[in-house]
């Protein structure tokens, strides 16, 4: 299956990668921007590609026969948003009493232009310990890049304006959906 991605996504496609960090056996991969349902079917041929398997949270609505088997086989694992469980704690403690734990998360929450991002992502990471892998989807020059990796302090504000500093410079495949959120600045 990975020369197959590899071949389909670096040589056909014409994508290529520009990681400089290493990768993490336990971590969250933040993925970012989120315009398209193209996003998904490039980010899961990059991870077939390079050889790993991330498990990655969407909404239950999608988990309908028979697609639902098929998203539970390639590791999705159905959110209901309805429902105010504490699903960073389940998550989070899956990821401690896991040997190998990658979760890949859009924060952006939906395709559509949002200018507040979820937080979801860097709790389940701050509550389990691991870093954060901000991994950037570029359709302008067809990359994916993953150039840093913070570790949550808990000082939110301060994480989360690095993460936006970060992924300002990128661009969705619709760039007018993609908004970085101005932290400590009025929304």
């Amino acid at each position: 299956m990975s020369a197959i991605a590899r071949k389909l996504l670096f040589g056909l496609m014409g994508w290529k990668e520009h990681v400089t960090v290493p990768r993490h056996d336990k971590c969250v991969i933040c993925v970012a921007p989120h315009t398209s349902n193209w996003d998904f079917i490039i980010a899961k041929l990059y991870y077939y590609a390079i050889g790993r398997k991330a498990r990655f949270m969407m909404k239950k609505e999608w988990f309908f026969f028979p697609l639902g088997l098929w998203l539970r086989h390639i590791g999705g694992v159905p959110v209901v948003r309805s429902k105010k469980t504490s699903l960073t704690d389940q998550m989070a403690q899956q990821a401690l009493e896991a040997d190998h734990f990658e979760l890949a998360l859009t924060p952006e929450g939906t395709r559509s232009r949002v200018t507040t991002w979820k937080r979801g992502f860097y709790y389940i990471a701050l509550k389990a310990n691991l870093p954060i892998m901000l991994y950037a989807i570029d359709f302008a020059h067809k990359t994916i890049v993953c150039t840093k990796t913070i570790i949550p302090s808990g000082r939110i504000d301060e994480d989360m304006k690095t993460i936006m500093d970060y992924y300002r410079p990128f661009e969705g495949r619709h760039p007018e959906k993609f908004a970085v959120e101005e932290i400590g600045q009025p929304v």
